[in-house]
Parts: C-alpha cells; structure tokens; sequence
C-alpha cells in the first residue's frame, strides 16, 4: 500500500490561469506559496516560503478562474505528480506539480473571495483528470458541512 497525498493552506502568487481542452474541460494552473517560520541559533525570526505549481481540472477549475485571484488564501488536497521535460537549452529537467482533488477557498466575504455558499467547495472527479483528458465535472458537493 502507498499513499500520495498533499495538503497545502497558502496564498496565490499570481491569479490563475485557466485554459480549455479540446474536449471543453477547463484546466486552471495556481501558483500557491506556504511560509515556514523558525528561530535559528542565533535568536532571529526567519521566515522560508515555498512555492507550488498546482493545478486544477474540470469544474474546479472553473471556479478558480472565476473567485481566486493573486493574494488570496486557498486550502489545496491533491497527489504529487513528478513530470520530466526538456528546457530551450536541450537541458533534461524534472518538475512536481501537484494535481488538485480539492479546492476551497479561504477567507470568507471578508477575505475578497466572493463565491456563493454552495460553490465555495469543489471536488474534482474521482479518476484522475489528467488521465483522462475527455472526462467531465457532474457532481458538485453543494452540502458544506462547516
């Protein structure tokens, strides 16, 4: 048994960019940084951020493309996906991406992010997305249980 999970909590660094495939399904790339706080040896705050590549498929994407833009906070649930290309140079380079499950938004009204209740979680579907370039969004969890 294996597990490949990612949760992330962080804030967007640019606003999405959506594109569509040829089959219709939208597809939303984000670029979410998550910040690590500590004390060194020497007494002093230092603050480390990461930055992800993830993206969204389907309906989630949708909405991300709609609500989230640059600053805003967004939790993320996904799968790590460790992909190889090959840069201008003809140098072979490798790149993780994380492939979101799940969106919601954070922050509330107050926090700028303006979708209606219902639509402030969005699942992707159960099979992966990017394996299955032609699939479609028809089931959205309306029922938020917080």
């Amino acid at each position: 048994m294996s597990v490949n999970k990612v949760i992330l909590v962080g804030n967007l660094g640019r606003d999405p960019e959506v594109r569509f495939m040829p089959s219709g399904d939208a597809v939303a790339n984000l670029a979410i940084a998550t910040s690590h706080k500590y004390k060194n040896k020497a007494g002093e705050l230092v603050e480390e951020t990461e930055w992800h590549r993830v993206t969204l498929f389907g309906r989630t994407a949708e909405v991300a493309g709609e609500y989230l833009k640059k600053g805003k906070s967004v939790y993320i649930e996904g799968r790590l996906k460790t992909r190889k290309y090959t840069d201008k140079d003809g140098v072979e380079k490798y790149a993780t991406d994380i492939i979101a499950s799940e969106m919601q938004m954070l922050g509330g009204r107050d926090g700028g992010n303006e979708a209606p209740a219902p639509q402030r979680r969005a699942e992707a579907p159960r099979q992966p997305a990017a394996d299955k370039l032609a699939s479609g969004f028809d089931d959205m969890d309306d029922d938020i249980p917080f």
